[in-house]
């Protein structure tokens, strides 16, 4: 039996990844690419999203793509939900755990759910009540390290959200950089801060490399003792509806990053890297991964040919 990894790194690319793509990545596709993200080690991947098709059309399939890919038992499919409908529709989809999302920020909460702090509480208090025990449901804090609308979100202000949450009973918590505005010692700070409330196992860490400070604030956040990290394949998505938000953490950049200091991640990185230099023609750009651009550290070149090494 292989030791267990260091960090759970759970696969967003399905769905944050592809949520902003311009391009309607086909369905067929999208079960291809999460059967093959399934073989390379996950037990979690974010699989898509039960949300309102005119406000994310990218996902518009998330009941044939949960329906259609392959079941492994030691993996957990994950879905994004806003509301009630979009948990049934989860459930009757095969769905193992849920995501809902409330920003720290109200006003990012109308940009991004179209609704208050109060009802966005209440939605999440309906699902929880309707599908305990039938289904996992976790909750994430968006915007929890600063929001482009209103800047800083107090420590405070989002430790009474993670509270609340844990309140109204839901089982995990992630705490999102949804736009990139999170830097080490902030992670350091914010981490330490929401641990006293929540078990490790049970958090979960959401970082964009915005401003290219995803890696640094992965490594600030596992000093300060989360052990749990989203990360897209290639660095690819955004929130919609974020100004200037743009990838999310590489997962291949990551786990090689994990590879090289000793971090057991239990992943498959070069099956990771193959599978991503897939992803241009599917998305139709290129992607901002960076290792599967030049190969890892290890993979060595041969000697120019006509060098002399003589002395």
């Amino acid at each position: 039996m292989s030791a267990a990894p260091d960090i759970v790194i759970q696969e967003v690319c399905p769905r944050d990844g592809l949520q902003i793509e311009p391009v309607f990545v086909p369905t067929a596709a999208k079960i291809r690419l999460i059967d093959h993200l399934s073989a390379t080690g996950f037990t979690r991947i974010e699989a898509g999203s039960f949300v309102s098709p005119k406000a994310v059309p990218a996902l518009s399939d998330g009941d044939a793509v949960f329906r259609s890919i392959r079941r492994r038992p030691n993996v957990v499919f994950v879905a994004l939900i806003p509301n009630l409908k979009g948990a049934e529709r989860a459930l009757a989809a095969g769905t193992n755990e849920v995501n809902f999302v409330m920003s720290a920020s109200e006003t990012h909460n109308h940009a991004n759910m179209g609704m208050s702090h109060a009802a966005s509480l209440s939605a999440l208090e309906d699902i929880v009540d309707a599908f305990t025990g039938r289904m996992s449901i976790n909750a994430t804090v968006a915007t929890a390290f600063g929001c482009p609308f209103e800047g800083n979100q107090q420590e405070r202000k989002v430790l009474q959200i993670v509270e609340t949450y844990l309140r109204l009973g839901v089982q995990g918590i992630t705490l999102a950089d949804t736009t990139g505005m999170a830097n080490p010692q902030l992670v350091r700070q914010r981490v330490e801060a929401v641990l006293g409330l929540v078990p490790q196992e049970a958090l979960t860490l959401h970082f964009h490399n915005t401003r290219g400070l995803g890696l640094m604030n992965v490594m600030a956040a596992f000093e300060a003792g989360a052990r749990r990290f989203d990360a897209a394949l290639g660095g690819l998505g955004g929130c919609p509806f974020a100004p200037g938000a743009s990838g999310n953490v590489c997962t291949e950049d990551l786990v090689n990053l994990c590879d090289e200091v000793g971090i057991k991640t239990g992943l498959d990185l070069d099956g990771l890297i193959a599978l991503s230099r897939l992803l241009p023609p599917l998305v139709g750009h290129p992607v901002s991964g960076q290792v599967a651009r030049a190969g890892r550290a290890r993979d060595l070149h041969p000697v120019p040919e006509g060098l002399s090494l003589a002395g």
